[in-house]
């Protein structure tokens, strides 16, 4: 029936816009996320031949299981996987910010990302498939707010780049993407509904796009199979690198 790909987050944003990408360019789909209802919209809208559904809570264990034991056998070999579900939780610095957020960002962004990685990686091997896991320029610069949200990404960069070696020889390719400003549900989502923010933020700047990461995305799946795209870092153009901080005695 064609490649698989397993894309985590796929209710909006980067995940929603890959399973966009790859069904129209003739793969089937695992589409997993919490939202049930968006879920169903998206295999309504790309066929329920060519997209199957998982609704369900990335940070639980159990149903994390129990998805990938009742996935149909036409569903079963899996090619590609994309970790691409995670958030950012709150923007306070790390001596006012909240416990709960940040459990939340481990749970989410490193404990569940590991969980499904170690569960699918005897049918990646099997298949000699690939795994992109989505990152962020957070991993590399750090900013006032960033703390675990930063922190747990940089886990995930650096958590590719050892599954790349543990995996030597087995023809499974592993990369890293690490995007810059991209105008998604994120700031929706870490200023918990603020949208005003979120506007703010992105005001009279071209950020990257859901659609953007999902080309970006297809093209790593679809370079040849003895090419590993081991890190890639992107940017907006109106984004760039800031100074460091100084404090100055008054």
């Amino acid at each position: 029936m064609g490649k698989i790909a397993w894309i985590t987050g796929a209710t909006s944003g980067f995940g929603r816009a890959a399973a966009r990408r790859f069904v129209e360019g003739g793969w089937h789909v695992i589409a997993s996320g919490r939202r049930a209802q968006r879920l169903a919209a998206l295999r309504d809208e790309l066929g329920a031949d060519n997209v199957h559904t998982c609704a369900f809570d990335i940070r639980d264990e159990a149903a994390l299981n129990a998805a990938v034991a009742a996935l149909p056998e036409n569903f079963r070999g899996i090619d590609l996987l994309v970790n691409n579900a995670g958030l950012a939780q709150g923007t306070a610095p790390a001596q006012s910010a909240s416990l709960d957020d940040w459990k939340t960002m481990i749970d989410t962004n490193i404990t569940a990302l590991v969980t499904l990685t170690r569960a699918l990686l005897p049918t990646l091997i099997a298949q000699r498939g690939a795994i992109v896991n989505v990152s962020s320029t957070a991993a590399r610069y750090p900013y006032v707010g960033g703390n675990v949200y930063a922190g747990s990404k940089a886990f995930v960069s650096q958590f590719s780049l050892n599954l790349r070696a543990d995996l030597h020889g087995s023809g499974v390719r592993v990369t890293t993407l690490e995007p810059g400003m991209a105008q998604t549900e994120f700031t929706l989502v870490r200023t918990h509904g603020d949208q005003a923010a979120s506007d703010t933020l992105y005001a009279g700047m071209a950020p990257i796009t859901a659609d953007d990461i999902a080309a970006t995305i297809w093209w790593i799946a679809n370079l040849p199979a003895h090419l590993n795209v081991n890190r890639l870092e992107l940017m907006p153009t109106s984004q760039s690198f800031a100074g460091f901080q100084i404090h100055r005695n008054a």
